[in-house]
This record gives structure tokens, sequence and C-alpha cells, in this order.
């Protein structure tokens, strides 16, 4: 285990949390590659199994029809984890976390459970990923913003003693 130093960040933020919340972002960003990987895999092998000459392919067909759900469903535990950071973390409001989890999975399992597909349920997780960025991409905003402020209000104070220290007192 690592041991963190004590000092707050911005906000009283600690380290550790800040790092894990990087970690976090950075598996989010695996995950969103993941989906555009998996959509570029649609688009390719779709075009290319519909060319004639590839109509029985079955290679083809499968990389078409099964590498795009495979890719998708290898990020549902990514963003699961990304959930429970923001949640913890309070990133975003509770509510819109566990309505966009719950929602994909109920989708995701119901489409399993009674109509025997999970193209829906995948499609629902496709915008997890790209929900969980947006909330990263804020909270790193507002924690720059605030390091630039006081960085700021710190030169602002070392200018200030300058002045004063070279103003004679009758002045």
């Amino acid at each position: 285990m690592t041991t963190a130093p004590h000092q707050a960040s911005p906000y009283g933020i600690p380290p550790l949390a800040i790092a894990r919340i990087k970690g976090a972002q950075k598996a989010n960003k695996i995950a969103i590659y993941m989906i555009l990987a998996a959509l570029v895999a649609f688009v390719v092998f779709g075009t290319i199994a519909s060319i004639k000459i590839f109509h029985d392919n079955q290679l083809l067909y499968r990389l078409f029809y099964n590498l795009p759900f495979i890719l998708i469903a290898l990020t549902i535990p990514i963003t699961i984890y990304n959930a429970f950071v923001i949640y913890r973390y309070r990133l975003s409001q509770s509510s819109m976390v566990i309505m966009t989890i719950g929602v994909s999975s109920i989708i995701l399992i119901g489409g399993l459970l009674f109509a025997d597909t999970a193209w829906l349920g995948l499609a629902s997780w496709l915008g997890v990923a790209f929900l969980f960025k947006v909330s990263f991409k804020r909270f790193f905003d507002f924690v720059e913003a605030e390091t630039e402020s006081e960085t700021n209000s710190d030169v602002a104070t070392v200018n200030n003693a300058k002045y004063f220290e070279q103003t004679p007192p009758n002045a």
C-alpha cells in the first residue's frame, strides 16, 4: 500500500482520491477506444461481408456479428467500476449514475431473457462510457480552474509584498 502525503489538494480532495479518479478516467478512455473499435469492426467487416464474393464466408460473418458484441461486453466491467468511482466521489448526481447503469442493465438482461438478443442492451452501454467521460472532464476542469485561481492569488500576494517592500514607509 502506498502512502500518500496528507496534503489536501483544492477543496480538500485527498491526493489518493484524485489518483483513483485519474485511474478511472484512464480506464474509461480504454472503454471508449473499445467502443470505437467495435463500431469500426462492425462497419468494416459488415461492408466486406456484404460483397458478393464473401457471402458464404463464415469467418467474416462471425467477425461482423460477434466481434462488436464482444468488444462492447468487455467494457461493461470497466463502466461499472467507473460508476462506483463517480458515485463514491460524487462527481455526478447519484440518481444519474444509478439510472444509467440500471436502465442499461435492465435492457440488457431483459433482452437476453425475453427477446433472446443482446443488441439493444449492448447499444445502451455505448452511451454510458461517453456520459462518464463528461463527468470526469467536468471534475478535472473544476480542479484545474481552482488550481489556477490559487496560483494567480499567490502571484498577486508576492507582487503586493514586493511593492510594499520597495515603497518607503512615509509615501
